[in-house]
């Protein structure tokens, strides 16, 4: 701790110019995968050489008045580091004014939870010495998107469609940047705002604003100063990182491969910009592997496997109705329809499940509950008053556009690196499209490479199925 006036005025003169050592010296991290463990969860941050560079580098495009773009890899600290360069700027460049921004509010700031940039920035201010605080500077300083000080430094936080809308900066982070939904507009609305933009982000696919800067970049060197008028472009590979040896990669990989992930890994460590997929959800040798997979994997049926079914309710135009029913993992029926009547809809999908039901197996029969759906409880409804509802059915609502299930669960159970479903997944409908392609990828690499799994984790398409050839190419 520093107590003489002589020395506090020392210090703050000797981390004027020193970003490296004052993060070094005085800043934390906080790492909530160690609680119940034997390591602490608050942690010095004692920087490895690569992100001994990457302050070096923000330097060097803050005293160039450049722009900056960092291509990483998952969990390199960046934002951690980022959010510390924040810090020292505040305390130490008179007025000095930050920005932060990110896609979603609830990354940028939300209190209480050390996932947020801003709870982070105010946990390393707290975290060191108030010698060092400006002066009159207090809690009550801290805000929600806002920290600032009497005499003019400030750190302001905006959102989305926001970012860039707000007063002029120093500098300007954009957190995840790659993964914005209009990156043109911000890009625009920043270039008025600050000099010196840093993008920080995982990749994202091709062609999109991000990888059009990288890909015009040019790679910044240490030691050197950043160049004025071009994007200077800083990569944090995971073999820069001192605990990730290729075992850990390895490791990693096979745990994305299993989830069916791997494009996922490729991108967020890989850093491989073509690996995502699009538009095609289940590729087509994953549906051939899956025909008559319960004959090629010798699976064993029962009378009293679980019936479910799901229906699609046509909402007008050239749209169909659809109705699929399976037993266990094996799908057993696929039909469609034109009729645009709810109530005739509803009726013959109960019709076409009511064979499958019987005493001690009832069937399910979930249909999208919004929209033009809402009329199928409607009908349910009055056929129960009436007591015409088929025997051993239920009808089940369900909300394609709910909130994912178990939200704050990883993508990849066994990998604490991975994304979490809230954040992986826009809603329950894109949840439940993914648990579909899983299971075709478990049933193509059960039944070309002998992978075992349990049978509830695959699905089979019988050849004898009708509108087979249709299911295929959709």
């Amino acid at each position: 701790m520093i107590s003489s006036p002589a020395h506090i005025v020392g210090a703050i003169e000797y981390y004027r110019t020193r970003p490296v050592e004052f993060i070094e010296d005085w800043c934390q991290t906080f790492d909530p995968r160690n609680a119940g463990t034997d390591k602490p969860t608050r942690l010095p941050l004692i920087l490895f050489p690569r992100q001994r560079d990457f302050i070096e580098f923000l330097y060097e495009c803050l005293k160039g008045e450049t722009g900056g773009l960092v291509e990483k890899s998952r969990d390199m600290g960046a934002t951690w580091l980022g959010v510390s360069f924040s810090v020292w700027l505040f305390l130490f460049v008179p007025g000095a004014t930050i920005g932060w921004g990110s896609r979603k509010e609830a990354l940028v700031d939300r209190i209480g939870d050390m996932s947020s940039i801003f709870e982070k920035i105010r946990f390393q201010l707290r975290s060191i010495p108030r010698q060092f605080w400006p002066i009159k500077f207090n809690e009550g300083n801290m805000s929600f998107m806002r920290i600032w000080a009497a005499s003019g430094e400030s750190i302001t936080g905006e959102s989305g469609d926001d970012i860039g809308r707000g007063g002029r900066t120093l500098i300007y982070f954009k957190d995840e940047s790659a993964h914005y939904e209009h990156p043109e507009s911000i890009e625009a609305a920043l270039g008025d705002t600050t000099r010196v933009q840093i993008d920080v982000s995982s990749v994202n696919g091709l062609g999109n604003v991000f990888h059009r800067k990288r890909d015009g970049g040019v790679e910044w060197e240490p030691g050197k100063p950043a160049l004025r008028g071009k994007t200077n472009v800083f990569i944090m590979d995971w073999s820069d990182h001192p605990d990730k040896s290729q075992s850990w990669y390895d490791e990693r990989r096979h745990l994305a491969v299993d989830a069916g992930l791997l494009h996922v890994f490729a991108q967020e460590v890989d850093r491989n910009y073509s690996a995502s997929v699009e538009g095609v959800v289940i590729p087509a040798e994953w549906v051939r592997s899956a025909i008559d997979a319960h004959e090629k994997l010798n699976w064993e049926e029962a009378d009293n496997d679980p019936c479910y079914a799901g229906l699609d309710v046509a909402d007008g135009g050239g749209d169909r109705n659809a109705l699929a029913i399976r037993e266990a993992t094996v799908l057993r029926s696929v039909e469609q329809w034109g009729e645009r009547d709810t109530g005739i809809t509803t009726r013959r999908a109960l019709d076409g499940v009511s064979s499958y039901g019987r005493k001690r197996r009832r069937v399910r029969l979930q249909y999208d509950s919004v929209g033009v759906g809402a009329g199928v409880k409607a009908e349910g409804n009055r056929l129960n008053d009436d007591d015409l509802m088929p025997k051993f059915v239920n009808l089940v609502s369900w909300n394609a556009g709910a909130a994912v299930l178990n939200p704050d669960d990883r993508v990849i159970a066994d990998d604490d690196e991975s994304p979490l479903n809230k954040d992986f997944y826009g809603n329950l409908k894109a949840q439940a499209w993914w648990q579909l392609r899983l299971r075709f990828e478990r049933t193509h690499r059960a039944v070309r490479d002998g992978v075992k799994y349990d049978r509830d984790e695959l699905i089979s398409l019988p050849s004898t199925l009708r509108l087979l050839r249709r299911s295929k190419k959709n």
